[in-house]
């Protein structure tokens, strides 16, 4: 059974001398320093662990989020990944209190709901001048082209995301609302996951609330929204792996048992939606997507999107496809409706709002510019649009030259500001520099549509600022993030998805699968050989180099060349430069660090990994996990291979190689032999033909001394990993014969070339119908007579010079093997992977700086 080690310490840990803020309302302790009832188990139970044992507990987060690639990308910066962050001390909401919540959240989605219907609608808000037209038409979150669109179901909104702030009286606010594309959900399911493992007993022991009803709404809704009967396909639409929350989306996709696909994935096809696989076209019923409004079709919204689908609004319209949230909710995403929310709630709902909206001034409106401008310290100002980057701007922290600015700028676009009154975020226990520390807390909780009504997630994505000093709550500016924990009355009955009953889809299930996710799958199979090669040849290198004996000038030199020619590195190691070869060493670590030189060890397994973050929902947990410790591996590398330091530089190579390997170990064993399986095994295996072909040419062709030519053999043999079979086999001296038998023809041999060749041929024949077609398609014709060539061949006549002293036989049976492979991965891509660009409007519809 887990256990939490929460044994009393011998004397008091000084865990509970924490010091809330004066004037800041905190969740765990009340004014006169007294915890709070709900909070007193938990507080005791972590005070007996201690600041050690939390810590510990901590560092078991971190490693376990990790481990499942948990990380928040930054925006504007592709590249740049932040690691997840997850304190241990959860935020704690009692029941009595979660209850006005739960109400006051599921209140508020009926009511954006209506708010919707209404703006898409009749415009009832702005004939009865509720809501000034301009706050509305101007917007560029409200998308004419959505006008009159509706789905099936009582609700058109389907998920909402409220951002809560605890005032300085304890009371709950709304500060904002999020209906394009809620995110968050996932990540508090992933800090749930996480928290159950670190803490297991005291989350079981603490009475909290379960997070599954809400997925199981979730799954339940969007099931029921098919249009088209049957059992309906539902895809989630992602802007890909540079998107700041693609972790949650590959989350989700697996956990909802939903395809993850990007825009290039879909096309629409006489009104209706379907997703591009290897075996043909899916029609798609159900969208959920993660897209923002205006990418989503770039025929009648923004053009020059390529994250969206052509033709997207025409399926919709026609009720062919439904998508969630519907297109066109971004309007709501406007915080000058909190402005105006209570007058809003009297017009449809007949009473104020159970959940107040925190107290706001749009500058459209000149006696609220008239206020902001003249109370600027005191307020938080916003953009009323939403732009990548952007942060809200608190006031008191702007000095004179930075008031200034804002009233310029205010005044020049007074229109898409507002100001919010600054009320200052409660604070929570959080674990910072070695102690509890009180940190800006902000709850955003979830409510999705459901039977009538909505049904909210008990908990939430929880918050905290990086500092105590921080005003504004961003996981752009280095926001960490806490379990949200409600603590129920009594034990709560296990639920998973597992007891929501749904059909299976037939058999074919089995390849619903983009050919987007299979090409790189294939890229992945083929970059990491590409990097295993590579690491081999220069560890085996370097060990030449620096072996007792000296290198004679013919060897040293071939070796470095077959290392600028395997790894098409050029210019590299070239007769034409030969100090070079003199000082080998800044070239070699070049072709192993530098991530921007084509073909070098770090951008072949860069590539990989890009490659595995596009078909992150088809790699298994210990797969991530090897991952993850190849980023660590290629990032110690830099250190460990110091110019001018080097002392047994291939074995800083080794953890790279065995990486590769658990990786391609872990595909053989724990893939489903499936498409996806298949194209990583073809990526593999044709990489490796080419590698060994480019090595055995660069090695083995060259016509040398016999002593030379005797120790490029061995380097050979090293490669390959069949240097100790050899010696085994023929215990003899390397000789040219022995050796191409065991590199070329030996099918007993898993890195030989004719093993390669008999791989490919199978899992091509596996793809193509097996026995039920004997017609050979262009690839297969290409592989086989790559096949022929090397069958026929003979190792005794491959060994043998020419007339002219040289191995003309063997240079061209692997100039011939490497031109047909080359041919036959060319004629791969060609037949099953898409290419073809989606269409794009022949204008520029980009109307004002917002976009």
């Amino acid at each position: 059974m887990a256990t939490d080690n929460l044994t009393p310490p011998p004397s008091p840990e000084p865990l509970l001398q924490y010091a809330p803020r004066d004037g800041r309302f905190d969740e765990a302790f009340a004014a006169d320093s007294r915890i709070r009832p709900h909070w007193q188990y938990v507080l005791d139970a972590l005070s007996r662990l201690g600041i050690a044992g939390l810590q510990n507990r901590q560092h078991k987060a971190q490693r376990i989020l990790r481990d499942d690639g948990a990380n928040y990308n930054m925006v504007g910066q592709p590249q740049k990944t932040r690691a997840w962050g997850l304190d241990p001390v959860p935020l704690l909401i009692g029941s009595e209190e979660w209850s006005r919540i739960e109400a006051g959240l599921s209140e508020r989605a009926e009511l954006f709901d209506l708010i919707l219907r209404d703006l898409y609608g009749p415009r009832e808000l702005i004939r009865n001048r509720i809501l000034p037209a301009e706050l509305i038409l101007s917007h560029s979150g409200f998308l004419r082209a959505c006008q009159g669109l509706n789905m099936p179901g009582e609700q058109q909104l389907i998920l909402h995301a409220v951002d809560m702030v605890r005032g300085p009286d304890g009371q709950m606010q709304v500060v904002a609302d999020r209906t394009q594309a809620p995110s968050g959900a996932g990540y508090a399911l992933e800090n749930r996951t996480v928290m159950s493992r670190i803490l297991p007993s005291l989350i079981r022991d603490s009475q909290v609330h379960r997070l599954a009803l809400f997925f199981q709404a979730l799954r339940r809704k969007l099931n029921s929204l098919a249009p088209n009967g049957g059992t309906p396909r539902v895809v989630i639409l992602t802007p890909g792996a540079y998107s700041e929350t693609y972790f949650e989306h590959t989350y989700l996709a697996n956990y909802l048992g939903y395809s993850l696909v990007q825009g290039g994935d879909l096309t629409v096809r006489d009104g209706f939606v379907w997703m591009k696989s290897l075996d043909g076209l899916h029609r798609v019923d159900v969208i959920l997507r993660r897209v923002d409004d205006i990418w989503c079709d770039p025929v009648e919204l923004r053009g020059d999107s390529h994250l969206g689908v052509p033709g997207l609004l025409e399926a919709v319209r026609a009720g062919n496809v439904v998508v969630a949230n519907p297109l066109g909710s971004g309007i709501l995403e406007n915080p000058a409706l909190l402005k105006y929310m209570p007058r809003i709630s009297e017009f449809f709902l007949g009473h104020p709002l159970t959940l107040p909206s925190a107290r706001t001034w749009w500058l459209g409106d000149p006696a609220d510019r008239e206020y902001v401008l003249t109370h600027l310290p005191e307020l938080i100002i916003k953009p009323t649009s939403r732009r990548p980057g952007q942060q809200s701007v608190y006031g008191a922290q702007l000095d004179e030259k930075g008031l200034a600015h804002w009233h310029r700028e205010l005044t020049r676009n007074p229109a898409q500001w507002v100001a919010q009154e600054a009320n200052l975020p409660s604070t929570s226990p959080t674990l910072q520099r070695g102690g509890l520390r009180p940190s800006p807390t902000v709850l955003r909780g979830f409510a999705v549509a459901d039977e009538g009504s909505y049904t909210v997630m008990s908990g939430g994505l929880t918050r905290v600022a990086s500092s105590d000093r921080q005003m504004v709550v961003s996981n752009q500016l280095g926001a960490t993030s806490k379990d949200t924990w409600v603590l129920a009355s009594e034990p709560q009955r296990l639920t998973t998805l597992r007891e929501q009953q749904t059909s299976l889809l037939s058999g074919e299930q089995s390849s619903d699968l983009p050919s987007r996710v299979v090409e790189n799958l294939f890229w992945m199979g083929r970059y990491s050989e590409r990097a295993e090669s590579a690491t081999r040849l220069l560890r085996t290198t370097f060990m030449q180099l620096n072996s007792a004996s000296t290198l004679p000038d013919s060897v040293r030199h071939q070796l470095l060349q077959s290392v600028t020619e395997v790894t098409g590195t050029q210019p590299g190691f070239s007769p034409q430069d030969p100090q070079t070869f003199d000082d080998p060493e800044t070239e070699l670590l070049n072709v192993i660090l530098d991530s921007g030189r084509f073909g070098s060890v770090c951008s072949n397994v860069q590539a990989m990994l890009s490659c595995t973050e596009e078909a992150r929902e088809m790699l298994s947990g210990d797969t991530h996990r090897v991952l993850s410790d190849l980023r660590d591996t290629l990032n110690d590398l830099p250190a460990q291979l110091q110019p001018d330091s080097l002392a047994a530089p291939e074995e800083a190579l080794d953890p790279l190689i065995t990486s590769l390997l658990a990786l391609s170990g872990l595909s053989q064993e724990s893939m489903i032999r499936g498409f996806g399986w298949r194209f990583l095994e073809m990526g593999r295996r044709l990489e490796r033909t080419l590698q060994t072909t480019l090595l055995l040419r660069a090695l083995l062709v060259p016509v040398l001394d016999d002593d030379a030519e005797e120790q490029l053999l061995e380097a050979a043999l090293m490669c390959g990993e069949v240097l100790v079979t050899y010696r085994r086999r023929y215990r003899s001296q390397p000789e040219l014969r022995n050796a191409l038998v065991l590199l070329l023809l030996d099918r007993s041999n898993p890195r030989s070339l004719q093993y390669q060749l008999d791989q490919l041929t199978q899992h091509l024949y596996e793809l193509q119908g097996g026995a039920s077609t004997s017609l050979l398609s262009e690839e297969r014709r290409t592989l086989l007579e790559a096949r022929t060539l090397l069958q026929l061949s003979r190792a005794e006549q491959l060994a043998e010079l020419d007339d002219q002293g040289q191995r003309q036989a063997l240079d061209t049976l692997l100039s011939q093997l490497f031109e047909r492979l080359t041919a036959t991965a060319t004629l791969i891509a060609g037949h099953y992977f898409e290419h073809q660009r989606n269409p794009q409007q022949l204008v520029n519809t980009r109307w004002g700086d917002e976009e």
